[in-house]
């Protein structure tokens, strides 16, 4: 066996996607969103190896149960609206991979979480865009996995723990949301202290061992200021982070990114 054949465990990532396609396009102030762009361009260069396949679990897919992206060949889903025209023509070309969703469902399934495949669904802007930084090349497959419409955060703790086995075999589990999304609270100073409160609230959950980090993760609405920084009913660009900490088992997390965006404090973080 030679070594290309052999697969490093691969972390597991909670990003921010940012604003619709942000990352294309000018702003003012221009910097706005530079350095979360350099972030997440350099994520390969954190990795192992190079990923056999990315899971990406994107706040902008939500369904009755968890559903998994099975076409060879998905479309892109521009849902974002108001932005240049240009943003609704770029190009991700990542392949997807049907066999390995095929064995996401049988994982989540053995689980008890029931799920289904969807051969229609394509890559929505949580997906595609974060990619476009960290894999430029498109030449890595992708599947996507939906969180459940209930935002039930034990579920998706599960659904993370089902899955964690891919680890080993080379497939980079990503959750794409924001660690603070109200969106009231972008541009206002007075969500600035309440933002950073939540996020030393969840830098110290996500750095706490694994049984206390479910507990905390599944009651994160009784954390400071959790529901100035996620509106309960409407919290599912946190649920990402769930998925990601249940696939983490023991692994030690850490923030490996943070930045004030907007008036408002940003984080990502990585397990293993």
């Amino acid at each position: 066996m030679n070594n290309e054949s052999i697969s490093a465990t691969q972390p597991v990532l909670f990003i921010p996607h940012g604003a619709g396609p942000c990352f294309f396009m000018d702003w003012q102030p221009a910097d706005t969103w530079d350095q979360m762009a350099d972030f997440l361009k350099g994520i390969s260069s954190r990795l192992p190896q190079c990923p056999k396949a990315v899971l990406i679990v994107s706040a902008h897919w939500q369904t009755p149960e968890f559903s998994i992206t099975t076409s060879t060949k998905p479309d892109l889903i521009y849902d974002y609206y108001g932005f240049p025209e240009h943003t609704y023509q770029l190009p991700y070309p990542a392949a997807g991979a049907p066999v390995l969703a095929e064995r996401i469902g049988k994982l989540l399934t053995d689980a008890g979480l029931n799920n289904k495949q969807d051969a229609l669904r394509g890559f929505d802007h949580g997906v595609f865009i974060p990619l476009k930084l960290m894999f430029p090349n498109a030449d890595i497959p992708v599947v996507q996995l939906s969180l459940r419409h209930d935002l039930d955060p034990e579920a998706h703790l599960m659904a993370g723990k089902a899955i964690a086995s891919l680890r080993d075999e080379g497939v980079l589990i990503v959750g794409s949301g924001m660690s603070f999304h109200n969106m009231r609270g972008y541009g206002d100073t007075n969500f600035t202290v309440p933002s950073e409160i939540f996020d030393e609230w969840l830098t110290n959950t996500v750095e706490a061992d694994s049984d206390a980090r479910f507990a905390a993760l599944t009651h994160w609405s009784k954390a400071p200021h959790a529901l100035d920084s996620h509106l309960l009913g409407a919290e599912e660009h946190l649920l990402p982070l769930m998925v990601v900490a249940g696939a983490a088992g023991t692994d030690q997390g850490q923030k490996v990114y943070s930045q004030q965006v907007m008036n408002t404090q940003i984080s990502a973080f990585q397990f293993g």
